[in-house]
Parts: structure tokens; sequence; C-alpha cells
């Protein structure tokens, strides 16, 4: 049976799993499901059509499922999804999705979401996220796995973040970040490639080798196209993964330039 605190209030249409701990004067909603062995430490609110997945731990006075911050948004009954394995820290807030970004907020598995950062309405989180103090996204972002933001960190509407970038405090980007790319702030600007988090992640140092090449060929020597010097890059360097990964997120037009080593 779950743990529940005499003070918290909830909808008997809750779907509790039995391990759960449920903390003083917190508030489930009717349409909440919570996975196995989470924990909501004390005053926190969950509402929506809300599902958190196991072992995800929500400290107090976060404010997870309400409706989007999107005078757009009717009343339509989206979701959020959140994965499993989460840390979700005090006041953070997370909404569902809209209509017009495909009814749902998806949240992956194994972030950290540090105190006062906001995942606005049809955002998409991969796994292994970090979110530091205050970040804060807009609608519609895609950040993929193991990706760090830091504190103060602002991401505009539609923006994608790729895998294993890393974006420095108070940076405020509205261009799609590069995966494996470092941001810096003042000005906002493309400062190399993440490669502390690529030899942590244990990604062999020949892909390493390839990447930075394929780095400068696309980002520091600026000769011809961009789509010339991806081709180029494509013949030469095609065959590493982290290459190629580097070339996928490139060639997805979205309508949002890449940032590049400086903010055009």
């Amino acid at each position: 049976m779950p743990e529940i605190h005499p003070t918290a209030v909830i909808d008997p249409g809750a779907q509790i799993a039995e391990s759960c701990q449920i903390g003083p004067y917190c508030i489930i909603g009717p349409h909440v499901v919570l996975g196995e062995d989470v924990k909501l430490k004390s005053h926190v609110v969950v509402d929506g059509r809300t599902t958190i997945g196991d072992r995800t731990t929500i400290l107090p006075f976060s404010s997870i499922g309400q409706t989007p911050q999107d005078l757009k948004y009717r009343g339509e009954p989206s979701e959020l999804k959140i994965g499993s394995d989460n840390t979700i820290r005090e006041h953070v807030t997370m909404n569902i999705g809209t209509e017009g970004g495909g009814m749902v907020t998806v949240v992956g598995n194994g972030g950290l979401f540090m105190p006062g950062s906001h995942v606005a309405h049809d955002c998409r989180i991969g796994n292994n996220v970090i979110m530091a103090n205050h970040c804060t996204l807009a609608g519609h972002v895609t950040i993929e796995d193991n990706v760090i933001l830091g504190g103060l960190t602002g991401v505009q509407q539609f923006v994608r973040v790729g895998r294993n970038a890393i974006l420095g405090a108070m940076v405020g980007t509205k261009h799609d970040v590069i995966p494996y790319g470092i941001v810096m702030a003042r000005p906002t600007r493309l400062d190399g490639l993440n490669l502390v988090g690529l030899k942590r992640a244990g990604v062999d140092p020949k892909e390493i080798q390839a990447l930075m090449k394929a780095y400068d060929r696309l980002f520091v020597e600026e000769e011809g196209t961009l789509n010339e010097r991806m081709a180029s890059v494509e013949e030469v360097f095609g065959e590493h993964a982290t290459v190629e990964t580097l070339l996928e997120f490139l060639r997805v037009e979205t309508g949002r330039p890449i940032l590049r080593p400086i903010d055009y």
C-alpha cells in the first residue's frame, strides 16, 4: 500500500503504485499515474494527464502537469509523460502539451532538473539530461540525450539541442545547437566541441579525432557553402558514427539556423 501522509490530497481517480511515497501537503489530480517507487517529498502538485515513471523523485514546491503557458491552448486533453529515475528538484515546472505540438510533452529517463527549471508545452527531452538552476525551455524545444544546460540558460521555442552538447551559464539561444557542441554566452556562440564529455562517455579517441577534423571543416575553415562542406565531410569522415550523427542533425530542415562560432 502506498505511503501517503494524512495531509496529502489525492483524487480517487489517480493511479498510484503500491510502492509510492507521498509526503505532506501534496496534491494529486484525477488523471495522474505514478509508477513504482515514485517519491513526492512534500508540497508537490501533480495535475493534468501526467504519467511519472518508476523511481522518479520530486522535491517540494514543484508544479507538474499544469496547463500550458500558451494562449492558443483551449483545454484539449493533452499529456505530460515523464520517464523513470528522474530527480526533479524544488520549484520545477513542467507543462502538458498542446494540439499544435502533438498533444504531449515528453521527458526521458535519468534526468536531473535543478531548482526553478522549466519545461514548457510540447518539449521533447531525452535521457540523462541535466538542467541547472532556473534553466528555461520555451515550447516545442527538443533536447537530445546527455545534454547539460547551465544555470539561467534560456532556449527559444522550436530550437533543437543535439546530443552530448553543453550550454554554459546564462546562454540564450534562438539557434539550433549541434551535437557534441559547447555554447558560451556574451555573445552566444558555438565554442568548440564537448571533448571532456566525449571522453567521459567512453567515445573512441579515433572517433573524437575524426569529429574534431569534421568540425573544423564545417565551422572553422568556412570554404564554400555549408552543404558543400557537409558533402566533403561525408566523403572523408562519413564512416565515423559521431560525424554521421552530426551530419544527420545538420540535414534536418527546421527553419532555425545553426549556431556557429559567431552568432550571426
